[in-house]
């Protein structure tokens, strides 16, 4: 991530040179992105578009005119709907409130308040009709409270307005999908609510914040769209000493290292391993790499006070092998490319070598332990726009795998260690209570991925319900635990044909016979439906080459195209014979 850490000056400074040097990166996904004005958009657009690009996504931009956010969105669509957004951003804050004076009556605060909630509401309800993701600054509280605290308890105080608003921005966010919150109360409060505010900007150019903070309000803008298009990182791996304890554990032992709540130090500590534990709840996979011997590192999880334990890790590297190799076999055991890992080391000289060796992981600069926590959450590697049960569970689905790899190398025979997995696939069309899972699972695969479409909430759940397409989503059980649903189908009907127009699958599941047994019950649905061919295309990025042939080995014939863009068709026999012979296959 080359604008991380944020340097506001630096990058307002410097915008031309580093779009320029960003460009170079090259292999971008595309996406439509609109802007709102509340206040003056200035150069928000020039830096959001910074921080997309090192993200790997180039946008397009819609600006809409100054202040003009309601207009625009509710009685104006045209230049919307002719741009086609995916994404809509509306860039307002508390200039864009009418908030109430102090000791006004409770009517008055009332009826101010539901005006405004009004007021966003259309814009939400409108915007959601194009179709586009929507993200909605919440509102930053006032510099100035005329009753002083009481301003958070008066029903006319500004403060308590402007909670009451931000909790029901958070409560569309809860309950709508495809509506996303930006955060601008906490970077407000984060970055200095004086130096977010300072009223000369506003007074002098309408802007609502500082121009040095555009940067910050830029990359969250940034984290939430890369999060919602698959671009978040997966893993986070860990060093040990002095990164999850003060001490060398070969050195000092159990008993020497500084952990817990004893000492200053001690607390450091803790916090950066009670932040690592928190990450698995949300389905971030840990890792170990450290320069160790083995023993003496698993002994360190021993101590009284560590939040962490061995069985919290996916994998465990502790050995005296360079650390970028580490990390590249830590990629490799999970099944994940090497930029979806997170390295964090204390020693400045190890993350300078794991980012010489080019591989791709990030490696935050940590500096002081206190901080050690604080610097890889404001990375924004691990953002969240949907939290799934599936989600939940995905850190200990990755620990699982490790073990079904570690399994694979006492078998000889491929065949034999797939029957003795025990497998179970759940293939069925798309549900309401899966749909979340499936929109996020089609924005976020990018390896095992035909394709390459990304959809929105909205395009998913009309797919599920036409009956002009076939949906089907899979869940993989094994005697290890639970994947989740871990791939999924979408063919469009036309006449006799079916078009697969996504099919997507979780890596960690590929080469299993899910792919077979999808493929098994797309033909039976076809044939319920009096479909007679299926067609598929494949498009080339640099993380799909896997599924280049892959319709080959499911009996296609390629009717056009080259290594980057190809045709395929497949004529359905009278009698079909099933491909997935290692795994028993339930509908319900």
């Amino acid at each position: 991530m080359e604008l991380y850490p944020v340097d506001g000056n630096y990058i307002l400074s410097n915008k031309r040179a580093i779009k320029k040097r960003l460009l170079e990166k090259g292999n971008f996904l595309e996406k439509k992105i609109a802007i709102l004005s509340g206040t003056t958009v200035g150069e928000i657009k020039n830096i959001l578009e910074l921080f997309l690009l090192d993200y790997g996504i180039k946008p397009e931009f819609l600006v809409g005119d100054y202040g003009r956010f309601f207009e625009e969105a509710v009685f104006e669509q045209e230049r919307l709907k002719e741009f086609g957004p995916d994404v809509i951003f509306v860039q307002s804050g508390i200039h864009n409130l009418d908030l109430p004076g102090a000791g006004c009556s409770v009517d008055e605060a009332e009826k101010r308040l539901e005006t405004a909630k009004g007021k966003f509401s259309a814009v939400w309800d409108a915007a959601e009709k194009l179709g586009a993701v929507l993200i909605q600054n919440n509102f930053e509280y006032p510099r100035i409270r005329p009753m002083g605290n009481f301003d958070a308890v008066d029903v006319s105080g500004k403060v308590r307005f402007v909670a009451e608003m931000n909790a029901f921005v958070a409560e569309r966010a809860r309950t709508h999908r495809g509506f996303y919150l930006n955060d601008i109360n906490y970077l407000s409060a984060w970055y200095g609510l004086d130096r977010w505010s300072d009223p000369s900007y506003y007074n002098s150019y309408k802007y609502q914040q500082a121009p040095e903070a555009i940067p910050y309000l830029c990359k969250s803008v940034a984290d939430i769209i890369k999060s919602i298009y698959g671009k978040n990182q997966k893993a986070l791996m860990l060093d040990l000493d002095n990164t999850l304890w003060g001490g060398v554990i070969g050195d000092d032992g159990v008993e020497g290292i500084a952990i817990g709540t004893e000492a200053p130090g001690g607390i450091a500590y803790l916090d950066m391993q009670k932040y690592a534990k928190e990450l698995t709840g949300m389905g971030v996979v840990l890792g170990v790499v450290s320069k160790n011997e083995d023993k003496a590192a698993r002994s360190g999880f021993d101590h009284p006070s560590s939040v962490l334990k061995t069985d919290d890790f996916a994998v465990f590297l502790a050995n005296w092998n360079d650390k970028a190799g580490n990390i590249q076999s830590a990629a490799k055991m999970l099944n994940i490319g090497v930029d979806a890992i997170v390295f964090a080391d204390d020693n400045p000289a190890e993350r300078e070598i794991v980012r010489a060796a080019k591989t791709g992981a990030e490696v935050p600069e940590l500096d002081s332990p206190e901080r050690f926590a604080e610097t890889v959450a404001r990375g924004g590697y691990f953002e969240v726009t949907s939290l799934s049960d599936d989600d939940r569970r995905r850190a200990e689905m990755y620990k699982q795998n490790a073990q079904r790899a570690a399994e694979l190398s006492s078998f000889a025979d491929y065949g034999q260690y797939l029957d003795s997995l025990e497998m179970t696939g759940y293939i069925k069309p798309f549900t309401e209570g899966a749909l979340e899972r499936v929109t996020a699972l089609a924005n976020k695969t990018n390896q095992f991925n035909l394709t390459t479409k990304r959809y929105t909430a909205e395009e998913m759940e009309e797919r599920m319900k036409s009956e002009r397409f076939i949906t089907l989503s899979g869940r993989l059980e094994d005697k290890f635990g639970d994947n989740g649903i871990v791939t999924e189908i979408i063919g469009d009907i036309s006449g006799d044909t079916l078009d697969i127009e996504l099919w997507i699958m979780s890596c960690r599941v590929f080469k299993r016979e899910l792919e077979y047994a999808m493929f098994d019950e797309l033909v039976a649905a076809c044939k319920a439906k009096g479909i007679r061919k299926i067609t598929g295309s494949y498009y080339r990025t640099a993380k799909n080459p896997i599924v280049a042939e892959f319709y080959g080995e499911l009996g296609f014939t390629k009717t056009e195209g080259d290594d980057d863009h190809s045709k395929w068709e497949y004529t359905i026999p009278d009698e079909y014979v099933n491909r997935n012979t290692h795994m028993e296959v339930k509908n319900d």
